[in-house]
């Protein structure tokens, strides 16, 4: 057992004084204000591990050429498939400074050059190959805008414009919910012969439900890898994190959620809306954000409307949202200066701290895991030699998952 103690410690959620953190292998197993009978390591300021809402760091990797950058395949327009896993190299020296500022995690995702292109998955930043920094997969990549239109050089069938990439999307979506609509009808129908059966003593209960779980089986078996993968968004068993900038693009997508009833959807990036009413839309249909990168430069025409004081649009209006580096358009270990803006802007200290922490955990179904600092949730967080707000201010030593290690 260890503890830790902090003057003020932001939880993920609110702030408290002087209290103590207590872990026990890798789990927090109490906070309170009592001395606890253990070693103790005294903090400024602790915060739990901050959470990189999108990025795609290890996959485009410091000191390497962009042509060995592999977030983007070329070879189709929709790739559930692809796990960026399988891409990204633990080496990538930005991981390891990421967690010197306090990022531990990050949502990995792929490119948007491909209107599905892959899967979405948390890592642990620290961690030192494969095995050790996977945490989670949780759901999959949608790119919608300007980015899938403009890879018509690339492989395979290759809209020019949106609305043939939506069309190519919607096909497949459809194809697949209909697969889905046609099992649900088929099983209806054996349910009403299989009890018909049992009523009339010529089947038992437990004959029909293993006939049942067999139909089941055969008709999962039907479907391809690529139609399993479809399946688990349209049932909201994972996640869709949706590539979108502009304010049209994004009422298509809100569209798109009714039309094929996504139950779990999150618009990513927003940095060209600029007027409150998106940002109403966005939260009138119960769609969370992870917004940003602020400080990129905004280098297409799709991003003419970027501005740090779309912010103060954003937190007015107050739709459930996070924070994203998107590395490398910004680097991950500059996620916190981005703070800043939110501050300018009045929001307060503790709720900015929730902005990369316990809303990245809820956003991206992790916040069983990280995102406060409470009983029961892993022992990663961050200790501080003053106020984390202060430019000077920097870690001086993290806790990942129970290992306390300082930063030199």
């Amino acid at each position: 057992m260890q503890a830790f103690k902090a003057k003020i410690l932001y939880d993920g959620k609110e702030v408290r004084n002087d209290v103590y953190v207590v872990i026990e292998g890798d789990k927090i197993v109490e906070v309170k204000k009592e001395k606890p009978e253990c070693e103790i390591i005294e903090a400024e300021v602790i915060t739990p591990a901050f959470i990189d809402g999108h990025s795609h760091i290890g996959l485009e990797r410091a000191g390497e050429p962009l042509e060995q950058a592999e977030s983007n395949d070329i070879s189709n327009q929709i790739q559930p498939l692809n796990n960026p896993l399988n891409s990204l190299y633990f080496d990538d020296k930005s991981l390891k400074e990421a967690v010197e500022f306090g990022v531990l995690y990050s949502v990995i995702v792929p490119g948007s050059g491909n209107v599905l292109g892959g899967k979405a998955v948390v890592i642990r930043n620290f961690g030192k190959n494969r095995t050790e920094g996977f945490l989670r997969e949780i759901g999959y990549k949608l790119a919608l805008g300007y980015n899938p239109r403009s890879t018509v050089e690339w492989k395979g069938i290759r809209p020019s414009t949106r609305m043939g990439v939506y069309a190519l999307l919607e096909k497949k979506l459809d194809d697949v919910k209909r697969k889905i609509e046609l099992v649900k009808l088929e099983k209806a129908r054996l349910e009403r012969k299989l009890k018909k059966k049992v009523e009339e003593k010529k089947l038992s209960q437990a004959e029909m439900e293993e006939e049942i779980k067999e139909f089941e089986r055969r008709e999962e078996l039907k479907l391809s890898l690529e139609d399993k993968c479809l399946k688990e968004i349209l049932e909201g068993k994972k996640i869709l994190k949706v590539h979108v900038h502009k304010g049209d693009d994004i009422l298509y997508l809100i569209e798109l959620k009714n039309k094929f009833n996504f139950p779990k959807v999150v618009a990513e990036h927003l940095c060209d809306v600029h007027t409150e009413d998106i940002f109403k839309k966005l939260k009138e249909n119960e769609i969370s954000l992870t917004y940003g990168p602020l400080d990129a430069f905004p280098y297409k025409i799709e991003l003419k409307h970027e501005s740090y004081k779309n912010v103060e649009k954003l937190v007015r209006i107050k739709p459930f949202f996070c924070l994203m580096s998107d590395h490398p358009a910004t680097l991950a270990r500059n996620l916190f200066l981005q703070s800043r803006f939110f501050l300018y802007y009045g929001v307060e200290k503790s709720e900015v701290i929730k902005l990369l922490t316990f809303n990245t955990a809820k956003i991206n179904g992790i916040d069983d895991l990280l995102g406060s600092i409470e009983k029961g949730k892993l022992a990663s967080f961050v200790l501080w030699d003053k106020d984390p707000f202060s430019l000077e201010a920097r870690p001086f030593a993290i806790v990942k998952e129970g290992e306390y290690e300082e930063i030199k």
